[in-house]
């Protein structure tokens, strides 16, 4: 039970973001604003989700004196190479035939920004798909919802329920918001607010 929280803003407007910290027991107001996710060349994929969870932060800046902001950002990562949202069917299908039968990485990069005072973490599961055929790519382009996620799959959908074999760390994180690591730094992040009212 995390205590002393100011009022939450989830910049998300994804409902699984929403849903993993409603059931946290995390009462927040959902807002969202256009952020561009372009990012510098040359960093590594956790430094990528970090680096836009951060620029997400930003945009609530004029938020940030009243509530605690919070703001992630999931990518999916293949041998090192990022793997976006899929621009179209054929992308979509060309990403999962890539992640067939193997492993890869999914980073989420998050931000704690309140009273100019900014945290930013992130956390990495490493996915196992088993080999699939085009039919049952095919099948998850027609039922699923690919194209609004990196990588082009959900794990909590008929993609993750069929073809995820197993994951080291955490599942949460795979869903977009690591939630056994963000309640950790929600507890550190409320005591230290805590303290500073107490020295005021």
């Amino acid at each position: 039970m995390i205590q002393n929280l100011p009022p939450v803003i989830l910049a998300s407007k994804s409902p699984r973001r929403q849903q993993l910290l409603a059931a946290m027991g995390i009462t927040y107001e959902s807002l969202l604003k256009e952020v561009d996710e372009q990012f510098p060349p040359g960093l590594k994929p956790e430094e990528v989700a970090v680096y836009i969870s951060e620029q997400k932060a930003a945009a609530f800046a004029e938020h940030s004196g009243t509530h605690l902001v919070i703001t992630s950002d999931t990518i999916v990562a293949l041998d090192g190479e990022i793997l976006g949202k899929p621009a179209d069917a054929a992308h979509a299908s060309d990403m999962l035939n890539r992640l067939a039968g193997r492993a890869h990485e999914v980073y989420t990069g998050v931000t704690l920004f309140y009273q100019q005072h900014k945290v930013s973490f992130f956390d990495c599961s490493e996915v196992f798909f088993r080999s699939v055929t085009q039919a049952e790519i095919d099948h998850y382009l027609t039922v699923g919802q690919p194209f609004d996620k990196a990588g082009a799959y959900g794990v909590q959908d008929w993609w993750g329920l069929v073809v995820v074999e197993r994951i080291n760390g955490s599942y949460t994180n795979v869903m977009g918001l690591p939630t056994e690591r963000l309640y950790l730094e929600l507890k550190e992040f409320a005591g230290r607010a805590r303290q500073r009212q107490e020295k005021l």
